[in-house]
């Protein structure tokens, strides 16, 4: 279950509760409680294990990018200086291991940027997931306070159901 279905049981839990008469508290079934917390405190670290999971995805793809970049690169430069110890067409060989060093350095560019853009977009959709869970908390809070500043009731009101 997705941790924000797991807050708004909670929530549900405590908006069911009983009221105590002549209180701001409610009665709320302890063990029902501890048992959606325990899920909710078990479902996070999945997600944050899944965030550092693809942390360390966008790592792997930059090395191994950069590894490809290297190998580019020192495949255009062991070309360069080929072409250059031939005589005849010095001039040709420079320019082109000019290019597929300017190539290999564009291609590692690219794909930095990709993934680059990659994992900005997990982070953006973490981070819409985590502010969805933050505005959720504080409803709950603002309902639990809510509640509290009821204040006491009068035994006809006490028989009357909550209008919430």
């Amino acid at each position: 279950m997705d941790p924000l279905d797991r807050i708004d049981e909670i929530i549900a839990i405590v908006e069911a509760a009983r009221s105590v008469p002549m209180s701001r508290n409610c009665m709320v079934d302890r063990g029902e409680l501890i048992g959606a917390l325990d899920a909710l405190r078990a479902d996070l670290p999945a997600e944050l294990r899944r965030a550092s999971a693809l942390l360390d995805e966008r790592d792997k793809i930059l090395d191994a990018g950069k590894r490809e970049a290297d190998r580019i690169i020192s495949e255009g430069e062991a070309e360069h200086a080929r072409l250059v110890s031939v005589n005849e067409i010095t001039v040709s060989a420079e320019h082109e291991a000019s290019r597929i060093v300017a190539e290999a350095r564009s291609e590692a560019q690219r794909l930095r940027e990709e993934v680059d853009d990659y994992v900005d977009t997990a982070l953006a959709n973490f981070e819409q997931f985590l502010t969805r869970a933050l505005a959720s908390i504080e409803r709950g809070r603002d309902k639990m306070h809510a509640l509290r500043e009821i204040g006491t009731f009068s035994a006809e009101e006490a028989e009357r159901p909550l209008p919430f």
